[in-house]
C-alpha cells in the first residue's frame, strides 16, 4: 500500500482521533481504497520503531533546549491498566509519552534536572521534587485559583477572608499583564514589585487559626518563596495558565472516551510517536496538509524546519 494511503490512514486515527476499527470504513468511502485495520496497525508499530520514532525523538530533544514548556497529563490505559498520558507543549513541538506512573521520574525523561528554561505546571506534587528544584517554574494560576476557591466555598464570615484576598491579589497581576500587553500600564516596573510584595506579605509564615487557610498559606507561600506564582510578570514569553498544555490534551481525552486507549507498550510508544509528530506538523506546517507532512517524515524529512 502506498504511503499517502498509510499516511492519511494514520492521521485519521492519531490526528483526527477515530478510532482505528473505524478507518478502513472512512478511508473506503473516501477513496476507495481496501485497508485493514492489522494493516494500519502494523504499519504504525513499524514505522513508529523506524523513521517516525527518529522525528519523535528529535522532537523529545528540541524540549530541552526550548525557552518555556508546558506539561501537563491525564488517565490512560495499556493492556487495560491504567496510566498516565503526559504532554509537554513548546512554541516549537508538542510532545507525549505514555507512562506507568507519572512521577519527577518520568517528568526528567523529557525536561532534565539541568532544564534552561522555564516549566509551566500544575500543582502536581511529581514537579516539587528535589530532584527538579533546579527548575524553575510557573504555577498554573487557574488551577491555584480554582483550590482558593474551593477553600471560600466551605468558609463562613472573616474565615473567607485570607482567601478572597489571595484571589484578588493574583488575579490582579493578572490583569496587570493583559493591561501591560496592551500598553495601559504607566510603572510596570513599579506596579509588578507592589503585588509581589504584597503576595509575600499575604503568605507569610504566621499562625491561622483556620486549618484550609494554614494549608493554602503554607503550599503557595512554598511555591512563592521560589518566584513559581507571580514569575510570569518578568517574562512576556510565560503565560500565567497551563492552557496551552491542557489544549494539547484535549483530542486524548476524546479518544479514550472511543477506543480502549493501548492494548499493549509497543503501542503505547506508537501513538506517542505518531501523535506527537502529527500534532507538531498541523502546528508547523506551513499550509502543508498533515498527510504531506508525515509522507516527508516517512522519508525521513524533518518533523519541522524551524527547530528540528
Amino acid at each position: 500500500m502506498g504511503r499517502r494511503v498509510m499516511a492519511a490512514a494514520h492521521v485519521l486515527h492519531y490526528g483526527v482521533g477515530i478510532p482505528v476499527r473505524r478507518v478502513p470504513t472512512v478511508l473506503r468511502a473516501l477513496t476507495g481504497v481496501e485497508l485493514s485495520q492489522s494493516a494500519i496497525t502494523q504499519d504504525a508499530l513499524r514505522r513508529a520503531r523506524g523513521a517516525v520514532g527518529d522525528g519523535y525523538r528529535r522532537l523529545r530533544e528540541s524540549v530541552r533546549e526550548s525557552a518555556v514548556v508546558h506539561t501537563d497529563d491525564t488517565g490512560w490505559r495499556v493492556g487495560g491498566e491504567s496510566a498516565f498520558l503526559m504532554a509537554f507543549e513548546t512554541d516549537d513541538a508538542t510532545v507525549y509519552q505514555v507512562r506507568s506512573r507519572h512521577r519527577n521520574e518520568e517528568v526528567r525523561e523529557v525536561v532534565p534536572a539541568d532544564y534552561a528554561g522555564v516549566m509551566v505546571t500544575d500543582r502536581a506534587r511529581s514537579y516539587d521534587a528535589q530532584a527538579l528544584s533546579g527548575v524553575r517554574q510557573q504555577k498554573c494560576l487557574a488551577h491555584v485559583l480554582r483550590s482558593i476557591s474551593e477553600v471560600i466555598e466551605t468558609k463562613v464570615g472573616s474565615g473567607r477572608s485570607f482567601g478572597k484576598r489571595l484571589s484578588e491579589l493574583l488575579r490582579e497581576a493578572m490583569e496587570l499583564r493583559e493591561s501591560e500587553r496592551r500598553g495601559e500600564v504607566a510603572d510596570y516596573g513599579g506596579e509588578t514589585e507592589r503585588l509581589r510584595r504584597e503576595v509575600s506579605h499575604h503568605l507569610r509564615d504566621r499562625p491561622l487559626s483556620d486549618r484550609d487557610n494554614w494549608r493554602l498559606q503554607n503550599e503557595l507561600g512554598w511555591q512563592d518563596d521560589r518566584g513559581n506564582l507571580l514569575r510570569f510578570l518578568d517574562d512576556g514569553g510565560i503565560e500565567p495558565t497551563n492552557n496551552r498544555a491542557e489544549r494539547a490534551l484535549r483530542g486524548a481525552v476524546i479518544a479514550r472516551k472511543v477506543s480502549h486507549c493501548s492494548r499493549n507498550e509497543a503501542g503505547a510508544d506508537a501513538f506517542s510517536a505518531f501523535t506527537s509528530v502529527i500534532r507538531t506538523l498541523a502546528r508547523h506546517g506551513g499550509g502543508q496538509s498533515a498527510v504531506d507532512g508525515l509522507c516527508g517524515v516517512f522519508s525521513g524529512a524533518p518533523v519541522h524546519a524551524r527547530s528540528i
